[in-house]
């Protein structure tokens, strides 16, 4: 047979086939390599407790840090401040999720209910855990018996706020009108410590018309009182700090017992008359009942080295509102969060605080 001109790379591969040498074939390499790699995934499959460990260590593990206040309130705000750090600590990733309504109580129980394997937390606040028990008589949760309580993460003060146009310049000049008209305060819900303010004021002074209209949250309270719905609001101060520094806004009391420092012209409830409105608003850390308690003590300890950082105490410092000293945390901190609790339900029972 007559053969067409030559082709060198043919001819080439022709004579590697006749002396028996290999010819190179474009996906054996891959082949080869796909077929080991296959090999050594059966050996390690073969071996899971080689890689449960190192997917903890990596912070695969989610845990939900439910929060009980829309975006932008206090328990909002610190959540999200020390969720990175928490997640760093305990080599998970930390999602903040909040739960709004009924001042704070739906995501107080949705904790309550959660399976106590660490992977649920409370970002458990003054109000739901200890102010509305009082108030709401009928709640689902034993603020104290469904929880493991783990440590503190900040104290704020509340205020009670007015606009810088408002008619009133002092808290006096307020409960006056409110003596003799309607004046309506706002706060983040019914058996908050923002009602718990208010109410206790508005009794103590004789102002009758002090009227508690309650919002889902400081937030919405802002938002009307900025447009006139409202006359005033109660509200901690950590979510104001910089309307009262700019002036937007007036303080006319807080309810710590003394003075806070960024805003000593601000007087306290009981230089003016009220010192059983004396209060604050705690944020912590909580967990659902019987948490392992090496799981529970592993996260309280890591509770003062979060809050410890320079970043996040310089932070909650210039929101007014870095936790007491000493820090409490573990045991400490469920006894003060069920001393809390008693405190506030009789304040409520005698004061006839109630909801509506």
């Amino acid at each position: 047979m007559r053969r067409g001109p030559s082709d060198p790379a043919q001819d080439s591969l022709r004579a590697r086939h006749a002396s028996g040498t290999a010819i190179a074939d474009p996906g054996a390499t891959e082949r080869t390599g796909s077929f080991r790699a296959m090999i050594r995934r059966r050996h390690l499959l073969a071996l899971p407790g080689l890689l449960a460990a190192p997917a903890l260590a990596q912070g695969t593990r989610t845990i939900r840090l439910i929060a009980g206040f829309p975006a932008g309130g206090l328990a909002d705000v610190v959540a999200r401040l020390v969720a990175g750090p928490l997640g760093d600590a305990l080599g998970a990733s930390v999602v903040v999720e909040n739960r709004t309504g009924a001042s704070g109580t739906i995501a107080a129980d949705a904790v309550a209910k959660a399976a106590p394997d660490g992977t649920t937390l409370a970002v458990s606040h003054a109000i739901p855990f200890g102010f509305a028990p009082g108030v709401l008589p009928s709640l689902t949760y034993d603020p104290v018996a469904d929880f493991s309580h783990l440590g503190m993460l900040a104290e704020a003060p509340t205020v009670m706020v007015v606009t810088a146009r408002s008619r009133f310049a002092t808290l006096p000049d307020l409960l006056a009108a409110a003596r003799t008209g309607p004046v309506r305060f706002g706060s983040s819900g019914v058996g908050s410590a923002e009602h718990f303010l208010g109410a206790v004021i508005g009794r103590e002074a004789g102002a009758a018309n002090l009227d508690h209209v309650p919002y889902r949250g400081t937030p919405p309270a802002l938002q009307d009182l900025l447009a006139g719905q409202v006359e005033a609001i109660n509200a901690p101060i950590t979510t104001l700090v910089a309307q009262l520094k700019d002036g937007s806004l007036r303080a006319l009391v807080v309810s710590t017992e003394l003075r806070v420092p960024a805003f000593p012209d601000v007087p306290t409830v009981g230089e003016l008359g009220f010192a059983r409105a004396t209060m604050t608003q705690w944020i912590g850390l909580s967990a659902p009942r019987r948490l392992p308690a090496a799981e529970a003590a592993r996260i309280a300890a890591a509770i003062p080295g979060i809050v410890g950082r320079p970043e996040i105490a310089a932070r909650l410092e210039e929101l007014a509102s870095p936790p007491r000293a000493p820090l409490p945390v573990g045991e400490q901190f469920q006894g003060f969060v069920a001393a809390f609790r008693d405190h506030w339900v009789g304040v409520a029972r005698a004061e006839g605080i109630v909801a509506g």
